[in-house]
């Protein structure tokens, strides 16, 4: 018979790969909206405010077809053509996969996506979102141009691993209001927190990847185009002087009450993004940032 210590590593290895190929959560899409003009006009405005335009649009690439680089500290990560083009695009996915995709960050094959999409923000959209910006995308021309792969560190290509990651660092859930507080504030936290995944950016990491939560909101001393990320919270090193306002002009004209012009990363994303969304908005955001507690930048 089998040494006991060999079965029980046999076991503990057969569990080990079961629980890193369990399959991804099925979602029960329920009554898909009927597309409208009303509706891709509500799906436009919020793949605009999530984002999309600016990191799945190559620089001098086709609209939406994916191929911009992202720098990390694991390598460069390439954004997917997310065009209705059903070999290289999301053309065959079910609004099902769509859903799942951002709530549950698993992509059409049940493969898990890194988290430099940022699913742990998305999260917390709902499924009527969700499936508006379904029904823009579905609405724009296909292009066929197949996705770039990741260019990684050895240890990080291993993508079943990502689960483990995703247990320790990723909680599913829905945004729901505060009742305590008004319209323009719970506006501004769905917009902040989780269509414009600002802490994705605005935190530093700890050494799995997940922001850490005491500076929150901080600043990251490492961006990923190399260069520091500020302090978004009230600090006296971050916002504290600036008005909803003042936010609300940067997120429009890309600058600061002092004058400054932002650059890099932010000035693309205010360009193909936040210019784009409506003024209320842009304030809604800016007020929820300066009721975020106060905290010093992280060294």
């Amino acid at each position: 018979m089998p040494h006991p210590l060999v079965v029980a590593i046999l076991l503990i290895l057969s569990a080990a790969l079961f629980f890193l190929y369990w399959p991804p959560p099925q979602i029960a899409v329920r009554n898909p909206p009927v597309v409208d003009e009303r509706l891709l006009a509500q799906g436009e405005y919020l793949v605009r405010a999530g984002g999309c335009h600016a990191c799945h649009t190559a620089e001098d690439g086709e609209f939406l077809a994916g191929g911009r680089p992202l720098e990390s500290a694991l390598g460069t990560f390439y954004s997917p053509n997310i065009t209705p083009d059903p070999e290289t695009g999301i053309g065959n996915w079910t609004d099902a996969a769509f859903v799942r995709a951002f709530q549950h960050g698993v992509n059409a094959r049940g493969q898990h996506y890194y988290p430099a999409f940022p699913y742990l923000a998305y999260t917390g959209l709902d499924q009527q979102v969700l499936l508006a910006m379904r029904a823009y995308l579905s609405s724009l021309p296909p292009v066929h141009r197949p996705n770039r792969a990741h260019e990684l560190a050895w240890y990080a290509r291993f993508r079943p691993a990502l689960r483990v990651w995703k247990l320790v660092n990723f909680t599913p859930w829905r945004f729901e209001p505060d009742p305590l507080r008004g319209q323009n504030w719970n506006r501004g936290a769905l917009l902040a927190r989780h269509l414009g995944y600002c802490a994705e950016c605005h935190s530093p990491r700890d050494w799995t990847g997940g922001i850490i939560e005491e500076y929150r909101y901080a600043g990251n001393p490492e961006g990923s185009d190399g260069q520091p990320v500020p302090n978004i919270t009230p600090h006296e090193e971050g916002i504290a002087d600036w008005s909803a306002g003042d936010v609300a002009r940067l997120l429009e004209l890309g600058r600061t009450p002092g004058g400054e012009m932002v650059d890099g990363e932010m000035a693309t994303l205010i360009k193909k993004s936040t210019s784009g969304l409506r003024p209320e908005d842009r304030r809604a955001i800016g007020e929820y940032l300066l009721s975020l507690p106060p905290r010093p930048t992280p060294r």
